[in-house]
């Protein structure tokens, strides 16, 4: 890699915006330079974090600035498609920008069209790549060790979702759904794992425990804390997902499963090691790989150790250090795109499809290869 040193600008400077920017800071040749942010409170920890930075509050002013090579989005959900649209319209920067990319079924077809004439690289943060546990099942999945794959699940149990500024984070409206929000990193697994498209999603879940004695300017959230999720593909293999968003006492927060005619590979993920109640049961677990080929017999599993450094500066398990690490040869023109703008919102849109079928109590039929969808008569 070039010694060229790469300046960032930083849109959205809460929870994960810091994160992005301890993750960054673990890279060699980077500068932060800006910090757009207009929530006081998280400006001044992000300024605690990037001293020499220039703190600012939105988007115009930092698109005026002289000093940056790409841009990192991680604003609220609701705010990103807009956000892109006109970052897009106004420059020619590379972009790094949050999942989920948009939460609106209208928004895609517009994304789709204003992101032809980038001339830079964009890419959608989807961490759940980039955790080691799951990028060595992804590399057995491509060697062959189960031969044929037919059948994924992934199965979710972990602690409700944390309160962010303003709680933007309580209401469908604003986050595009619980399966938007949070599960368009698995819908984007499956379509990776099963390398096809869906064709169809069939969905069940409701708001059983979480949030339901809150209130925000006299509005209860709306917000599903657990589902059901089955998609089938275009290649005749099918997915299904078990989220359960009151179940932090478990051991691991993900676990995947892929089935094939040859075996079974199994990968099991714990969650934030700043949750794990370590003065009660000691060192947090170490993710795991498993694989139980059908002849011979005989499960080996596999430990995959995380570096503390990485643990220490996010909640991903170093994903988010790895696809920064990728994101950086991008902008130098030294690899491609893994992760783009429409595998980013090919995953929302199975969400959407999904919050939709919950609603209408219906199964919904993709169209457009995953870039739409329309619900049963």
């Amino acid at each position: 890699m070039t010694d060229q040193v790469i300046r960032y600008g930083i849109l959205g400077c809460g929870m994960m915006g810091q994160e992005h920017i301890r993750n960054i800071q673990l890279l060699e040749n980077v500068e932060i330079t800006v910090l757009a942010e207009p929530n006081a409170e998280m400006r001044e920890k992000a300024q605690a974090l990037v001293p020499n930075a220039r703190t600012i509050e939105g988007l115009d002013e930092l698109l005026e600035a002289n000093d940056i090579d790409a841009l990192v989005i991680a604003t609220p959900n609701f705010q990103h498609a807009e956000q892109l649209l006109g970052i897009m319209s106004r420059c020619s920067l590379p972009i790094l920008i949050e999942k989920p990319i948009c939460t609106q079924i209208d928004e895609v077809s517009r994304l789709v069209e204003a992101a032809k004439s980038h001339p830079a690289p964009i890419w959608v943060a989807m961490e759940y790549r980039y955790m080691p546990p799951i990028t060595l099942m992804l590399d057995l999945l491509a060697q062959g060790e189960i031969g044929q794959r037919h059948l994924f699940s992934i199965r979710e149990h972990r602690f409700p979702f944390l309160h962010k500024v303003d709680d933007w984070n309580r209401f469908n409206l604003k986050t595009g759904g619980t399966l938007v929000e949070k599960c368009c990193h698995f819908f984007d697994l499956m379509r990776l794992m099963a390398n096809a498209n869906p064709v169809r999603v069939f969905a069940s879940g409701s708001q059983a425990v979480n949030h339901k004695d809150e209130s925000y300017n006299g509005e209860a959230p709306d917000i599903l804390d657990n589902a059901y999720v089955t998609v089938e593909f275009d290649n005749g293999t099918r997915a299904s997902l078990e989220l359960c968003m009151f179940a932090e006492g478990s051991r691991y927060q993900e676990e995947i499963s892929v089935v094939g005619d040859k075996g079974k590979v199994e990968c099991l993920v714990p969650g934030p090691g700043r949750f794990w109640p370590t003065e009660t049961l000691g060192e947090p677990p170490v993710a795991q790989v498993i694989s139980s080929p059908r002849e011979p017999k005989g499960p080996k599993q596999m430990e995959v150790p995380v570096d503390p450094t990485l643990l220490e500066a996010g909640d991903h398990n170093g994903s988010t250090f790895y696809q920064h690490q990728k994101f950086q040869r991008a902008v130098l023109g030294e690899q491609e795109v893994e992760v783009s703008l429409e595998d980013g919102l090919k995953a929302v849109v199975i969400g959407l499809a999904a919050q939709e079928a919950i609603r209408a109590h219906k199964v919904v039929t993709l169209t457009d290869s995953g870039l739409g969808f329309k619900a049963a008569d």
